[in-house]
């Protein structure tokens, strides 16, 4: 698990230079305004290799479900700086048709994230904490598309800031680890069922076994 634990760390920081350096050459920058083929690119790529490497790797898998659901939670108490959205609206920078639901979304999500990690993760919540790891799941996909559609839906809007550092992290890097970060907490606590009961039915076994003793 150690050596998942360290491999896992290295292409997160690797992964964090490429996005850095793609977007210092500018390759992600987009003349009409709008999130560009490259930006969609970078965002999918990382996800559908963590979906194959998951997939395809059972030893990768249980390393997954070993992650403490609360540290991935509490990481996204960041997502509280989606105010930076809203205040880049007020100076004209990004539109409003994308800025106000990507930015109060996160913002929401990052202020209930601490308590959501110390107060809904375990069993007995379940449910509770899949709904938010689902809410925030949204939130991610509504800002995204929003961004995507924004020049569509307002003409007269502009993504260019989106495509460009320091902003152009968000989507290429931010979302994208946020995203698996959260798909990773709904399978643990998919998983979180099944152990109760089982516990539950061990417990139920043992307490017939004292009875009949008795």
């Amino acid at each position: 698990m150690k050596t998942y634990g360290k491999l896992s760390a290295a292409i997160i920081v690797a992964w964090f230079v490429l996005a850095v350096t793609a977007s210092a050459l500018h390759l992600f920058e987009n003349g009409e305004n709008r999130l560009g083929l490259g930006v969609g690119f970078a965002a999918l790529i990382p996800m559908a290799l963590f979906a194959l490497w998951v997939s395809t790797s059972e030893a990768f898998r249980k390393f997954a479900m070993s992650l403490n659901p609360r540290t991935l939670t509490a990481i996204q108490t960041w997502r509280i700086l989606g105010l930076t959205f809203v205040v880049l609206q007020a100076r004209g920078i990004l539109p409003g048709i994308f800025a106000f639901p990507a930015g109060y979304g996160d913002m929401a999500i990052g202020a209930t994230a601490t308590w959501v990690a110390w107060k809904l993760a375990n069993a007995t919540h379940r449910n509770s904490f899949i709904l938010w790891q689902v809410l925030g799941i949204a939130d991610l996909v509504i800002a995204v598309t929003l961004g995507t559609t924004a020049r569509l839906l307002s003409p007269a809007s502009s993504m260019a800031a989106m495509t460009v550092l320091p902003l152009s992290l968000i989507p290429t890097f931010v979302v994208p680890l946020l995203l698996i970060l959260q798909i990773i907490c709904i399978a643990q606590a998919r998983a979180w069922n099944a152990t109760s009961s089982d516990t539950r039915q061990s417990a139920g076994t043992a307490g017939d076994l004292v009875t009949g003793a008795f």
